[in-house]
């Protein structure tokens, strides 16, 4: 089977290639740009598991011809331009397309909104295009998000895909959009979209500009001495479902092989925590002793205060559990910051 993903370079597309890679009987393909910090690739490419294919080249029969199928070829792309995409669709010809390239820090949103609906909206219409007009069929999996969900009345949670979307941010609204476009496609021209509301995952290599890898790092910088004891945070009240980056990787995969275009699932634990908890788990992890204070800067103009997921919809399609437990996600996470800072 052929894969391709987009924003291979993320926490979550990097974990998705090495899960296929690993697993065997799949060919490997990511779109990358240029300018994309590869941290996240760093484990492919100590192993020799990677390669990157020119991007400026324009023949897609060179661009073949240069893939090894034994290791996860990286080829370059300019999503929201439309020859770009097609050019990387018709060169990888994929089986299952896992679109999770996109402007997903939720406050950034708000810093750039255009940028962000752009990006996202566009980038995916392309991919869309390219497939319709090149007569493909693959399973395209859209990676919406919780987020979607906005204002969640506490007599609502958990919370199930039938709940009213109410975005209270642009990062929200692009992703609805993105939801709707896939629908659209899927009954309009008969595309296998598939989009998940994904809720909060985490892991190594998730960046630090999102709380739960904040958090970690800071931790990090203080004992190694590189930080005062003074953790910054900003409202600690919300509460959040968190998964292991790990275990969506491997529902990403049950999810193209089992659930129905068309369809939209959610993908969650059905724990819900607040940002609080999460953080004191953190600490329990280290001996340090921190001040916690609150940043005006790391507010947000408006907030999700409730995201608890109901996913017994996806479970049912796939039999999937999250295995995981959320310790061990911190943990972890604590390590890989004790390892880069």
């Amino acid at each position: 089977m052929r894969v391709l993903i987009t924003g291979i370079t993320g926490m979550t597309g990097s974990h998705l290639a090495e899960y296929f890679l690993n697993k065997g009987g799949f060919e490997v393909y990511g779109s990358y740009r240029r300018r994309s910090p590869r941290l996240n690739l760093e484990d492919l490419e100590r192993s020799g598991r990677i390669k990157y294919v020119e991007a400026g080249v324009s023949d897609v029969k060179v661009i073949k011809k240069a893939f090894d199928k034994s290791k996860v070829n990286m080829i370059g792309a300019e999503l929201t331009d439309a020859f770009s995409v097609r050019k990387l669709i018709a060169a990888t010809e994929p089986e299952y397309i896992f679109h999770l390239a996109a402007q997903s820090y939720v406050p950034g949103s708000w810093n750039a909104p255009a940028e962000t609906l752009q990006t996202n909206i566009i980038s995916e219409l392309n991919i869309l295009e390219a497939v319709r007009e090149m007569g493909f069929s693959p399973t395209i999996q859209i990676a919406g998000s919780s987020e979607e969900y906005g204002l969640v009345k506490p007599d609502e949670v958990p919370i199930k895909e039938t709940n009213p979307l109410r975005p209270i941010s642009p990062y929200a609204v692009s992703k609805v959009t993105q939801e709707m476009l896939a629908y659209q496609y899927f009954r309009s021209y008969g595309l296998k979209t598939i989009t998940t509301r994904g809720f909060n995952h985490e892991g190594p290599r998730r960046g630090d500009n999102f709380v739960t890898s904040s958090f970690a790092k800071q931790i990090a910088l203080i004992e190694a001495g590189k930080q005062e004891p003074i953790i910054s945070v900003g409202d600690l009240t919300s509460k959040r479902d968190w998964a292991d980056v790990r275990d969506v990787a491997r529902a990403y995969h049950l999810l193209v092989e089992k659930c129905q275009p068309g369809e939209v699932y959610n993908i969650g634990t059905g724990v819900s925590r607040t940002i609080q908890e999460m953080l004191d788990l953190l600490l329990t992890m280290s001996s340090i002793k921190v001040e916690v204070k609150q940043d005006a800067a790391r507010m947000r103009p408006s907030d999700v205060t409730l995201l608890w997921a109901d996913a017994s919809k996806f479970k049912a399609a796939t039999g999937w559990e999250p295995e995981i437990p959320f310790e061990q996600t911190m943990r972890d996470l604590l390590n890989y910051w004790r390892a880069h800072v």
